[in-house]
This record gives structure tokens, sequence and C-alpha cells, in this order.
């Protein structure tokens, strides 16, 4: 009879509420000056950014908020 496996879990660890230590801090993530707060990770070379307040900003202005949110990305319309 083989031996038994039972599932393992990882722990995960989740970011807190906001990375920002200066003060003044930030803006939060839900601040509609959102995007003006301080990059803590910044990888242009693959299109993101991110922000001390723990929102995720993509290259062509998309966003991914903390709590999974998604902003789409704003997109420029010729008048």
């Amino acid at each position: 009879m083989p031996p038994s496996t039972t599932p393992t879990t990882v722990p995960t660890e989740l970011l807190p509420d906001s990375l920002c230590t200066h003060t003044p801090r930030c803006p939060s993530a839900s601040s509609p000056a959102a995007e003006a707060a301080r990059v803590v990770v910044g990888h242009p070379e693959q299109g993101w950014s991110l922000l001390c307040n723990g929102v995720l900003l993509f290259e062509d202005t998309g966003e991914l908020l903390p709590d999974g949110r998604i902003i789409a990305p704003r997109r420029l319309t010729e008048v």
C-alpha cells in the first residue's frame, strides 16, 4: 500500500495596508491622487511599478489596487 500523502499548505505573506514610511504619508490607494505615491519597486523594463500605497501601476496607465480591483488603462481619444 503506498504511503499516504497529505497536502501541505504554505503560509502566504500579505503586504501591509501601506508601504509608506515617510512623512508626509502618500495618498492611500483609494484616493483620487493614488498615483502620486512614491515608487517602492520599479521595473520599467517590464512595464510596472509598485507604489508605497500598494498600487501596482502599469506603463499603459492601468492599475491593480491592493484589494484586487482593476483600474483600466486610460486611452486618449482623438477629437
